[in-house]
């Protein structure tokens, strides 16, 4: 099976040679971006808050939390990401997500991947990937549900498994034009828990394509931590 899948993709490579998402260059077998438009990303440097990981264009010596989370009191722990969500990084995101650009999953994947070696993820072992979960009217729509791909995709990785512990249960209007308490308010208690048992006294790693004012995943952490949670730290590809 191997050898009839390499050659399918070799097959494949002659037929449609790879280029890059972006500029259209020709890239190497396997990779859907070219060096040049990698170098373009918007990495996420020290220093940075270390509740949501907003980067600070100051000079700040040590750990410091951002004026955002300074007033906030979270029921996640950290908010973790390795690019900010503008220009390419942005764009290969909307088309993964809403033109079902199906094959920039890895790439994705990759940067959301890049989270795991954070110190803030590694200080605690962890038991589960969650990824946030689609309302089914949503999931119909979209007919798949971004952050369950990327946190299967990653799985193997982290060498921990995917729980599907929470489920949507309100479907709840785009969160685009609202503010911060706006959008807290539009997701109170859209979400609810499953597999309780298994939730219960777990450490576990919220999954998300984006963070934005951090308001889906913290309701999510909300209720994962009255169903006995131990602990709820949240990973996502680009913070917006």
């Amino acid at each position: 099976m191997k050898i009839l899948r390499r050659a399918g993709e070799a097959l494949i490579s002659l037929l449609f040679p790879p280029h890059c998402a972006f500029c259209r260059n020709p890239t190497p077998a396997g990779q859907h971006l070219c060096e040049s438009c990698r170098s373009r990303t918007a990495r996420i440097e020290r220093p940075y808050c270390q509740q949501c990981s907003q980067p600070f264009d100051g000079a700040i010596d040590g750990n410091f939390t951002c004026v955002n989370c300074g007033d906030r009191r979270f029921h996640f722990d950290c908010a973790v990401s390795r690019y900010r969500s503008t220009g390419l990084v942005r764009e290969l995101i909307h088309r993964f997500k809403y033109d079902r650009t199906f094959y920039l999953r890895g790439t994705l994947a990759e940067w959301l991947a890049e989270t795991l070696d954070d110190v803030r993820i590694r200080v605690q072992p962890y038991d589960y990937l969650v990824p946030v979960p689609l309302h089914p009217a949503r999931m119909r729509e979209r007919e798949f549900n971004q952050a369950d791909v990327l946190a299967r995709l990653i799985s193997s990785r982290a060498e921990r498994p995917v729980l599907t512990a929470l489920r949507r249960i309100r479907y709840t209007t785009t969160q685009t034009r609202l503010d911060r308490e706006e959008r807290m308010q539009n997701l109170r208690n859209a979400f609810r828990v499953r597999q309780t048992s298994r939730v219960s006294g777990s450490h576990l790693i919220l999954v998300d394509d984006v963070f934005t004012t951090g308001s889906t995943v913290e309701e999510c952490a909300r209720v994962l931590k009255q169903a006995g949670a131990a602990s709820v730290r949240v990973i996502t590809v680009a913070r917006g």
